[in-house]
């Protein structure tokens, strides 16, 4: 529930935010919640994964790009992600979110979100995602970069991003 509350507050607070590039940085401002801790209480670390979806909608909504996608009957997954942490978020402690979309190579898009408190960085995450057709199958590359309105070609993703994803493919059967 908590996690819906925040996605209607992005939603709503969005149009207030004005509209950015899907090729800029979405900043998404959040507070910490009873309902994020752990029993260590700090931001229990299943939180950070739900909050950076709340991110990607951000930049999704504030773009432009999420109509897009609900107009062609698409829709985002996270098909792999990893998350490095840092430092802990603490109850009542405000911070930031900041999503931008690394690139896009002939089959994944790639995320990167990191957040942040001030100039502090807490936890930083890459997500490789997917877009797929509620009719069934996924999108095609050259669709979503016409979608898109072309791809830029300063996007860069690192070398270690696509090693990491090529290493963690998961085989289509046991053997």
């Amino acid at each position: 529930m908590n996690l819906l509350l925040r996605l209607l507050l992005v939603r709503m607070r969005s149009r207030k935010r004005g509209r950015i590039s899907l090729w800029d940085t979405a900043v998404t401002p959040f507070r910490v919640a009873p309902t994020d801790l752990d029993l260590l209480l700090h931001m229990n670390n299943g939180k950070y994964l739900s909050i950076l979806d709340v991110g990607r909608m951000d930049l999704m909504i504030r773009s432009g790009f999420w109509d897009v996608l609900k107009e062609r009957g698409w829709y985002p997954v996270v098909a792999g992600q990893t998350i490095t942490y840092r430092r802990s978020l603490k109850l009542g402690q405000s911070f930031e979110v900041h999503t931008r979309v690394l690139g896009f190579d002939e089959r994944w898009g790639f995320i990167e979100q990191t957040f942040t408190h001030g100039e502090t960085i807490y936890a930083h995450a890459i997500i490789r995602t997917r877009f797929l057709k509620k009719s069934g199958g996924s999108v095609d590359h050259a669709d979503l970069e016409e979608a898109a309105g072309g791809f830029p070609t300063e996007q860069h993703i690192p070398q270690w991003v696509r090693a990491w994803s090529e290493a963690n493919r998961i085989p289509t059967s046991t053997m």
